[in-house]
């Protein structure tokens, strides 16, 4: 058994021209260009596929040879992964050629290898250098450009893969960033394997999700907790990226800006033990995306305000002139173009490998003292417990029940409550669902309410450009949205103080 260890990246053919010109300035041990053609196996159940295992046979130079991938991780594109690799003079697969430990327990080898067929191939040209750094790390570097088939139907391949050969997986890290400098490389957590499967299938692309909790257990630590939490947000951050190449759609940027706020949270939370200097460099990266996400906010006033052909201004006698207005800002608002450049930007893609590398080496370690590092290692009920504690404790100072809170009360508190939303989704799991769930909603309709304020807000600042009647028009139909809501804000605010803390 092998584990493969190695970076994925999404480029464009004319990538190749860049790659090669800082290859040259490399000392390259080896280097080649091949033909390879893969065709991948499954049963009609996908049995492999729902083992998380990936089954080849690869051919090339009158060689072939079978390929069992079985469940690994996924990081921001780092990829670890056991493989077991056998020649064979077979194109069709002899399961047996692999070792009994690599299976599943419970996995009938014989059924399987008898009802396996053939769902689709991937046909390219690989260019490959073998790189030494100057640490003696050893890297192979591919650029593939071919194509996924299934049947009738074929998606391109264009690809830079990196896998560490001997050395540290630093390694790999330092070499990616050195690719990256010039920008046009964007982390891949879609394996071609994943790529066939969607064609053999028709699958479209993946639904659009809501961030969920973070599935921590009891026996996790507080360090535990904290990567599970880092990956989570990264995990939804990449599948959203893909969903918008695919697919370009403000709601798929929303839930990538999610994934944003909830790796901010999580280096807050977990910040009581871990120092801010360990982080410094990362914080600082994340609020530079963020600003580059700042115009979502917008964009979603704009969505909802214009949808319908304006649906929600026809009782103006404005709306036409105002919708105009909007139409207008719409437009001047970063286009589709614009946020590719951004996804596939050096310091867009640098600042996802430096996270990654963080995970991985756990780059907190060296700046804990041995009380810290003894409260990392700790079970993480306690952790949470007194987190959601503080947090809940946050909320009752604000949220008292008997104030009645105006508008701008409760657009000063948004930040707040949606920090403190964010804090229950890194621990809600380990509780009771029934009763996290019940704690939490008034509050998740809390904050509904006051982004609906803060769209009802914005409607208020483009007021200047009408007078006279028209004005007094608007300012009497925002006065009306605004206490009808804010009527409804108060009572759910009343009804969240209500309810015992679910931990």
């Amino acid at each position: 058994m092998e584990t493969e260890i190695e970076l994925k990246f999404f480029v464009s053919p004319k990538f190749s021209q860049s790659l090669l010109h800082k290859i040259s300035t490399m000392k390259v041990l080896q280097q080649g260009c091949r033909q390879l053609s893969n065709v991948y196996f499954d049963t009609n159940d996908l049995r492999f596929r729902h083992h998380d295992m990936g089954l080849r046979i690869r051919g090339f130079d009158g060689v072939f040879v079978q390929t069992l991938k079985t469940a690994g991780r996924v990081v921001a594109g780092l990829h670890q992964r056991p493989e077991y690799n056998a020649e064979t003079t077979h194109t069709t697969p002899l399961l047996s050629l692999h070792p009994e430990d690599a299976w599943p327990e419970g996995f009938d080898i014989a059924k399987a290898e008898s009802e396996l067929t053939a769902l689709f191939s991937t046909d390219f040209e690989r260019q490959q250098w073998l790189i030494a750094l100057n640490d003696g790390s050893q890297i192979e570097v591919a650029f593939d450009q071919g194509w996924v088939r299934a049947e009738d139907r074929e998606s391109p391949i264009c690809e830079v893969e990196l896998e560490l050969i001997s050395g540290q997986p630093e390694a790999l890290f330092s070499l990616a960033r050195d690719l990256c400098s010039d920008g046009g490389m964007r982390l891949g957590n879609l394996s071609k394997a994943a790529r066939g499967y969607r064609l053999a299938f028709q699958s479209p692309t993946e639904a659009i999700k809501a961030l969920s909790v973070v599935k921590l257990t009891h026996t996790d630590s507080v360090e535990d907790a904290f990567i599970q939490t880092l990956e989570h947000a990264l995990s939804h951050w990449h599948r959203h990226e893909q969903i918008y190449i695919e697919q370009p759609s403000l709601k798929a940027l929303q839930e990538m800006q999610q994934a944003l706020i909830l790796l901010r949270q999580a280096l807050v939370i977990f910040g009581k033990l871990i120092p801010r200097r360990a982080s410094s460099l990362l914080r600082q990266e994340l609020q530079w995306l963020d600003g580059e996400f700042a115009w979502l906010a917008e964009a979603h006033y704009l969505d909802v305000l214009l949808a319908d052909k304006g649906q929600t201004l026809k009782k103006l006698t404005v709306q036409k002139p105002l919708m105009k207005t909007l139409q207008k800002r719409e437009e001047n608002l970063p286009a589709t173009k614009d946020m590719l450049r951004l996804l596939s930007s050096a310091r867009y893609c640098g600042l996802w490998l430096d996270l990654s590398r963080w995970i991985l080496n756990r780059g907190w370690q060296p700046f804990l003292d041995e009380k810290a590092r003894k409260k990392v290692n700790a079970n993480v009920h306690g952790f949470a417990k007194q987190a959601l504690t503080r947090s809940w404790e946050e909320l009752e100072v604000v949220f008292v029940p008997s104030k009645t809170f105006t508008r701008s009360d409760y657009l000063d508190q948004y930040p707040r409550l949606q920090r403190n939303l964010y804090s229950g989704l890194c621990f809600a799991h380990l509780f009771d669902e029934e009763s996290r769930t019940a704690f939490r909603l008034p509050w998740l309709d809390l904050l509904q309410g006051m982004e609906d304020l803060q769209q009802l807000d914005y409607l208020r600042h483009l007021m200047g450009q009408f007078d006279g009647d028209d004005r007094e028009q608007m300012e009497k139909w925002l006065h009306r949205r605004e206490e009808s809501l804010l009527h409804a804000m108060n009572q759910t605010r009343q009804q969240g103080m209500k309810f015992t803390p679910y931990w």
